[in-house]
This record gives C-alpha cells, structure tokens and sequence, in this order.
C-alpha cells in the first residue's frame, strides 16, 4: 500500500489546528539605568519573572544614565512610543509629579488590575518619599538607597587601624585619612554623589534644613537653605582636607565609585548599593559603617535621605498591559523576592517582611554593615530629615556640582560657593515654581 504524505505546509496547519491556538505574550517595555553587576540583577529579575508566566515578557532595555534615561522617555512620550515602566532615580520625583498626564499612579494602575497592594506593606521610608500629599502611591519604589561609609579593611590594618571600627564623626574620619596617608595611600577619602552625601543627606543626618516648607515636601515654593553656619563648616572642612591630600575628588556621579572598588581610594562616602559591586569586584576585605557626623551638633545624628530610584508608569497604554504592570510589581513585592534583592545589591529592603526575612535568616549577621543602610533609615523622621523633594532638582545637583568643583580647586571659599549655589538654585525652584502653580 502506498503511503501518502502531507505537505510540509498542510501539516504544520494541521498540527497547529490540533494544539490549538497560540497567543501571543504580551511586552512590558522597561526603560532602566542600572549598568554592569547591577544590570545584571535587573535583567535576572526579568528572565525570573518572565519565567514563572506564560501571559507576559518583561523588556529591560538599559538607556544609559538617569538624566539621560529620564530625557529620552520625556522625548519618546511626545513622539507616543514610551515604555510601560520607566525608572526615575529620586531627585526626578517632583518633576515627575508635575508631568500628571504623563504618568499613571501606581495605586491606581494596581487596582484597575485587580491585583492586591497595600502600601503599608513597604517600608514607611520609602514609601513615604513617593507618596503624594492626598496618600496616594504614585511609583513603585524598586531600587532604594541611602549614603554610607565604605572603607577598606585591609587598607586600615596596613595604616594602623582597627579594621573592625570604622570612623563615626568626621574628625575621626579626617584622623584615619592622616594615618592613611602616612602609610602610603595617595588617595585616603573621596566621596561619590557629592550633592547627595555632604549636602542632601548631612542635613538630614544632622536634622538640619536643606530647603524650606520641609526640604519641598510640602510644596513647589520651597526655597534653598543650605549655606547656614553648619554648611559652610563642613565644606571648609573637607575642603582643607583637599588641600593636605586626605580628600581627593574624583568627580561627579558616581565616578568615585570605581576607585574605591579598584584600591585606589581608601574610605568613601557613596549609595549603600555600592556593596553588590563590592562584593563582586573588590580584591580586598571591605567595611561598612554609618555617614560620620558632627558630635558637637545637638540632635545627631538624626535619619539620612531616600537615594536610588522608583519605577513610574507611563500612560497612554492598554488594559491588559496595565495588568502586566501590576502582576510584575506584584511578582517584586513577594517577601523572598524582594529579600533575594535587598542582600544581592545593598539597596534598601522593600517591604517590612523582607527585611525581617533578612534579619531571620542571619544575614545581617554573617555580613556585618549590611543592615546599616536600613538602621539609618528606620529612624524617626523630622520635619528636617524626611526626606527632599525639590523641582528641578537634576540641575540643582548640577549647579552644586560645580560650585564645589570650585572650592575642591581653592577658587572660592565655602561660603561664597554655598551662598552662590544657594542663589542659582533658588531660580531653578523659581523658574519651577512658575511652569507648574496652579496644577
């Protein structure tokens, strides 16, 4: 008998009528700013995700810098193709408040989905920070961070001191830079986010004002407030640090990051995501101890500042899309998932039951210094440290860069590049104030 064959095409069409229809998954587009180790854990946090469902695919695409992330999605939401998920680091949030028919809250997203979200479950820190005045939760708060002190351990046995005890007040940290500096290292102290660490996040540490009506917490007519008696001080005091080779700047951002993982710079001031790098890439035994502080000012230290980023949601999307959205943030919220993540990278623990899942399971413990981001952070706040919310904040950083550039180079005095940083921010929170009263 001879045997008859289907077409390759017939075939494949009957084999497709009997398995029945295939659909499509749906793409959530996420827009990101995490490079090297950190792009890993983002795109590990996708592929899982992408893994435990068959309804969506996640899509990190890394888009370069913050400013730079946050500048194409403004250019992509004009031109109608931004992505779903968009991550803003925190000094974009008031900006992002502002841009209301941009964004969709992710309260709001979460229950259109009919998905489960408490807010309360996050940590009130951070939480708090991206929450609007009514109590509505406007971003997902992903990747939390705070200032620390890192220092290398190794580099403190060479110099003479005790590795186990790192500086808590900057004259300790002036005096391990000199012992530093007397046994060889050419680069004792440098700090990473300069705005952020000897700006932002001492004022709050020393629960002393950054900007008025609650560093901008309370609204856009806040103005700048950090050239006081305190201010000028610290920078006078790094900045004679500068002159004797126990501060050196390595520039803005986080470029001094690299040169504390490489060795080259002893102790820095930085973002407590610093450690996953650390871990991963530092050829020596490393430490992490609290932001020093003053012992002589009354009430620190006090709390420090909400770093990182959170993930908005950007409108002009469909339904089931919006689905995706929340069953991903969902899926980031899980006790275990958001533990896995808090212990990998250093960033903050997301929800109250994480953190406890870390402190259960010893790992606090077993890694000395990695709770001190969050002890920093779990602190009562004040008026004065909650947290700062300012518009047009990306070029009040910018500015503040640059003014201290000049006291780093003894062309200006602290005070003089307070007082004009002070200055030509307040015209940015002016101009701010201007485009967005009555919204």
């Amino acid at each position: 008998m001879q045997k008859r064959f289907l077409p390759l095409t017939g075939a494949l069409a009957l084999a497709a009528l009997i398995s029945g229809p295939v659909h499509a998954q749906t793409e959530i587009q996420w827009w990101h700013s995490m490079g090297g180790a950190l792009g890993e854990w983002v795109n590990d946090l996708a592929k899982d995700y992408n893994s435990s469902q068959t309804q969506y695919k996640i899509v990190p695409t890394f888009k370069g810098s913050y400013d730079e992330s946050m500048t194409g999605a403004i250019a992509a939401f004009r031109a109608g193709n931004a992505p779903h998920i968009l991550q803003v680091f925190e000094v974009g949030t008031a900006t992002m408040m502002a841009s209301r028919g941009a964004i969709v809250p992710v309260g709001e997203v979460m229950k259109k989905a009919g998905v489960t979200f408490n807010p309360n479950a996050y940590v009130p820190a951070v939480a708090g920070y991206y929450t609007a005045p009514n109590g509505q939760m406007l971003s997902f708060p992903f990747n939390s961070s705070t200032t620390v002190f890192h220092y290398n351990k190794d580099a403190f046995k060479a110099a003479g001191l005790n590795p186990d005890k790192p500086p808590t007040t900057w004259p300790e940290v002036a005096l391990a830079a000199g012992a530093l500096k007397a046994s060889g290292h050419k680069c004792p102290f440098t700090t990473s986010w300069v705005s952020w660490t000897q700006l932002e996040s001492f004022s709050a540490w020393h629960n002393t004002e950054f900007a008025t009506l609650g560093n901008g917490m309370r609204g856009i007519n806040a103005k700048l407030t950090f050239n006081s008696p305190l201010h000028v001080r610290h920078i006078e005091n790094l900045a004679n640090m500068a002159k004797t080779g126990l501060f050196v700047y390595k520039g803005r951002g986080n470029a001094a990051d690299a040169t504390f993982v490489s060795g080259e710079c002893a102790m820095t001031t930085g973002s407590s995501a610093l450690y996953g790098n650390i871990k991963r890439n530092a050829k020596f035994a490393s430490g992490i101890g609290a932001l020093p502080y003053y012992p002589d000012v009354p009430g620190a230290p006090q709390n420090t500042v909400i770093g990182g980023a959170s993930l908005w949601v950007m409108s002009g999307k469909k339904d089931d899309e919006y689905k995706g959205v929340a069953q991903f943030f969902a899926h980031l919220s899980k006790a275990e998932e958001a533990a896995k993540s808090h212990q990998r990278t250093g960033y903050l623990p997301l929800t109250t039951a994480s953190y406890e899942m870390t402190d259960k399971s010893g790992f606090y413990k077993q890694n000395p210094g990695t709770d001190v981001s969050v002890e920093q952070m779990i602190r009562k706040t004040t008026e004065k440290s909650r947290g700062i919310r300012l518009g047009n904040f990306v070029q009040i950083r910018t500015i503040n860069d640059e003014e201290l550039e000049q006291v780093w180079a003894g062309r200006k005095s602290a005070k003089q590049a307070l007082d004009d940083a002070v200055r030509r921010g307040n015209e940015q929170l002016s101009r701010f104030a201007a485009a967005n009263r009555g919204k």
